[in-house]
């Protein structure tokens, strides 16, 4: 049994009904949040606790949640794109992605999600929800991911992402490997690492491939993690091939559920929307991506208006929740031209339903202060220069929280990283191997 006591901070629970404790403490055993409160009651009620760190002057809330993620992108930084820049989300594709992607080794997947996952570390996000393609090294692939998972201490959710357009033989491996790993995971029942079935996009899988998957799934306790309608291509596809619109044919395969994600949802219509609503099915924004790729600008206010629940990620741009957060605030103010409207929402997506989605992937309360929710903390560094109550939390948190304020992280009730510095990672001898396996795959290009 190991115990942890985080003392004399300012607590922002998170929950449906966020409240700021001041001179709180929060007791964490065996990776769990067994109590909270006024520090000196917590601390009456458990004398003793392996290490105690002291939070004075700081901020404690949850670590942070990433609903959506690429960590094999991450070779991509800096990488040559030969010929003309793309000039729309297939090229985009077909010029970087699909062209990385197919130069991935085994190890390349293992130092790919390694950085990222430190980034994580440094901007306060304890659980990701992550979607792997390396198609030439699909056998495995979840395995690395998750060993980097592990080594670095935080929570993932891992799946390969399976699609038709590297071959039969690839896509069938793509089966075996989520599958595999689902399973895996659901022998272990460890809330450190979940599988999920990973697939590209509509646009790239027949019938026959969603059905073989669907199939596949009988008897599994996890849900399809999908990109949906995030370019109108993928709208267009479906309805002149099969004559119905993406969402519509995620349902009649049976994809959807309150286990699925689907992510950007950029191009639905009201009827899909209700489809997702119906089958409780999850749904992720991802902000940067959308306007770097130009795919347009997803309808996050009528999705929440309905009840959907739909989270943010970051789709591999970065790992910075909290800049995704103010991120997606203005961007729907200019969407909709309108300056009052985008103040809730990304509340909601980031601090409400991030939580939902994470409890249904890991099966613990996740991203609040609770007890019996997982032991993820962080501590903010942040001097308010006007009061700070409940009624103006997010106030402060969006015009004065930003990863460069985080100071300490804590994952399943271990310390990651402590007044700035990182806990047992290497991140120098990481970061140069890093380097020199990305210049062996640039070669390869």
């Amino acid at each position: 049994m190991t115990t942890l006591f985080v003392k004399n901070g300012t607590i922002i629970t998170m929950g449906e009904n966020p409240e700021l404790i001041e001179n709180g403490g929060i007791y964490i055993k065996d990776g769990i949040i067994s109590d909270f409160g006024k520090s000196d009651e917590v601390e009456k009620r458990n004398p003793t606790a392996d290490k105690t760190i002291c939070a004075c002057g700081k901020y404690v809330m949850p670590g942070l949640i990433n609903a959506h993620m690429h960590l094999y992108s991450t070779f991509a930084r800096g990488m040559a794109i030969p010929g003309e820049p793309a000039k729309n989300f297939g090229e985009i594709l077909e010029k970087l992605w699909w062209r990385l992607d197919k130069k991935l080794t085994l190890e390349d997947c293992y130092y790919s999600a390694l950085m990222p996952m430190i980034d994580c570390v440094r901007k306060g996000v304890t659980t990701i929800i992550d979607h792997h393609a390396s198609p030439y090294a699909v056998l495995g692939s979840l395995d690395e991911n998750e060993k980097a998972a592990r080594e670095i201490g935080i929570r993932g959710s891992f799946c390969y992402e399976l699609s038709d357009r590297d071959g039969m033989k690839i896509r069938d491996e793509g089966i075996e490997e989520n599958i595999r790993f689902i399973k895996k995971c659901e022998q272990t029942k460890d809330n450190m690492i979940k599988g999920m079935f990973g697939m590209h996009a509509a646009f790239t899988l027949s019938d026959e491939s969603l059905e073989k998957s669907k199939k596949a799934m009988e008897g599994l306790d996890a849900g399809f993690h999908i990109h949906t309608a995030e370019g109108s291509s993928d709208v267009d596809y479906n309805v002149q091939k099969y004559g119905c619109r993406v969402v519509e044919r995620l349902k009649k395969h049976g994809i959807l559920g309150p286990k699925t994600l689907t992510i950007h949802c950029v191009h639905i219509n009201e009827k899909e929307m209700d489809i997702l609503k119906d089958t409780d099915t999850c749904a992720v924004h991802n902000p940067y991506s959308n306007m770097g790729n130009a795919v347009g600008v997803a309808p996050v206010l009528k999705m929440l208006e309905k009840g959907i629940v739909m989270g943010l990620g970051t789709d591999g741009y970065n790992c910075d929740i909290f800049e995704g957060f103010k991120l997606a605030n203005v961007l729907h103010k200019i969407a909709n031209k309108d300056p009052r409207v985008s103040w809730g929402e990304p509340v909601e997506l980031v601090f409400k339903n991030n939580s939902k989605i994470a409890e249904r992937q890991f099966g613990l309360p996740i991203g609040v202060i609770s007890n019996g929710a997982a032991g993820d903390i962080i501590l903010v560094e942040y001097a308010p220069c006007t009061p700070m109550t409940n009624a103006n939390l997010f106030s402060h948190i969006h015009f004065g929280f930003g990863s460069g304020n985080i100071s300490t992280v804590i994952a399943n009730g271990k310390v990651l990283m402590e007044d700035k510095k990182l806990i047992g990672i290497d991140e120098e001898r990481i970061a140069a191997k890093s380097r020199e396996l990305a210049q062996k795959l640039w070669d390869r290009l």
